[in-house]
């Protein structure tokens, strides 16, 4: 079953994907600033600015790999997927939905 991509369906593919550290999705950390479809041949290229809760965040390369394997797993109907690490704007809490705050605590 071929699907459609939409920008719903890549954020849901992306809540799929956890922090391996605070075990909360990384849409609802606020981490992905931006989402890009473009139609290229038939398919489907999905390109994401996202963020990291510190420069340095030891999780950051398996946080790219699995947010690609995410949008990847989306379908045949998917081409290049691409994201981008940006630290500007930096990242803070008030990022973060209110249930990932909850969830840890934070008010």
């Amino acid at each position: 079953m071929t699907m459609h991509i939409t920008q719903d369906s890549v954020y849901a593919a992306l809540r799929q994907v956890e922090d391996p550290e605070l075990f909360i999705n990384i849409v609802d950390l606020g981490l992905i600033y931006e989402t890009n479809l473009a139609e290229n041949g038939g398919k489907w290229d999905v390109s994401i600015k996202m963020t990291m809760t510190s420069p340095g965040c030891p999780a950051g390369p398996e946080l790219v790999a699995n947010a690609k394997e995410a949008i990847r797993d989306l379908g045949e109907q998917v081409g290049d997927v691409k994201v981008e690490v940006v630290l500007n704007p930096p990242w803070t809490p008030d990022r973060m939905t209110d249930e990932a705050r909850d969830e840890l605590g934070i008010f």
